[in-house]
């Protein structure tokens, strides 16, 4: 843990000497970068609140994010706000004040870029689903399969929401049909279904199993049928604090954001 710690804080420390500035792919076919942070001279200064609009399963990296992002910023302050990709997408094409957006789907950033909310947007991360179930497995899941068999109680996210969508793919690569006990709002909200043993199994991120630690019991499931979703981020084009919301995205996209999803079992897009 104590290694962990330094590798980000090492690679936090060396992006604020250098502009946070990235590039990846973008989801709309064409690369993009944004360039903002302390000691770039062309830079906009930054100040103020940054308001975030994050997908659940980034719950734990973004607040790292956050943290360190207003430790290179002294003065600004992040927001964060958390929830499915496709309630998020709704309240910003709705008007909601927001900065920044990360999406755990491309389908729902895309709603956000076809309404006029961002012009571009760009991959940062990307996650595979895997199965949680209690630590003490009282159904005896030893696969995807086994989600299918009559008699295991199963919580999966809604089927709008990025890992209900996910896990379908999973379900028909597997050639299997899951009928749920419960639909979830979010996959943090299906996680704790499994966490408070209401249920057998969930179908949540890797990212999610290692977040919860001992809480929960995770079931690799097999490469051949699993499913992953990519995250893109923009910085909105309505956004209150434009400057903010580019150097933001440019930390997300920087080593040091990069080294935070990968501590946290993102892998690159």
């Amino acid at each position: 843990m104590r290694r962990r710690i330094a590798m980000i804080t090492a690679l936090a420390a060396a992006a604020v000497s250098v502009a946070a500035c990235s590039s990846s792919k973008s989801s709309s076919g064409s690369s993009a970068s944004t360039g903002a942070g302390a000691g770039s001279g062309s830079a906009p200064q930054v100040s103020g609140t940054v308001t975030v609009f994050a997908a659940a399963s980034l719950t734990e990296a973004f607040t790292t994010l956050a943290k360190q992002f207003e430790a290179a910023h002294p003065g600004v302050k992040v927001k964060l706000s958390f929830d499915a990709s496709s309630a998020l997408a709704t309240q910003i094409t709705q008007g909601a004040p927001v900065d920044v957006f990360a999406s755990a789907s491309a389908k729902n950033m895309a709603q956000v870029v076809g309404a006029g909310g961002a012009s571009t947007s760009t991959n940062f991360a990307k996650n595979v689903m895997e199965v949680a179930v209690p630590p003490s497995n009282p159904a005896g899941v030893t696969g995807v399969n086994d989600l299918a068999k009559s008699g295991v109680k199963v919580a999966l996210c809604q089927p709008q929401v990025p890992c209900g969508a996910t896990a379908q793919k999973v379900f028909l690569n597997a050639k299997i049909t899951v009928k749920p006990v419960t639909l979830e709002p979010d996959v943090k909200s299906t996680l704790a279904k499994v966490e408070l043993d209401e249920v057998d199994a969930g179908m949540v991120y890797v990212t999610d199993v290692r977040a919860a630690g001992s809480k929960v019991k995770g079931i690799t499931i097999d490469p051949s049928v699993n499913a992953s979703t990519e995250y893109p981020i923009a910085a909105l084009t309505k956004a209150a604090n434009a400057a903010g919301a580019q150097a933001f995205t440019a930390y997300v996209l920087s080593d040091a954001g990069q080294a935070v999803l990968t501590a946290d079992g993102f892998e690159k897009p």
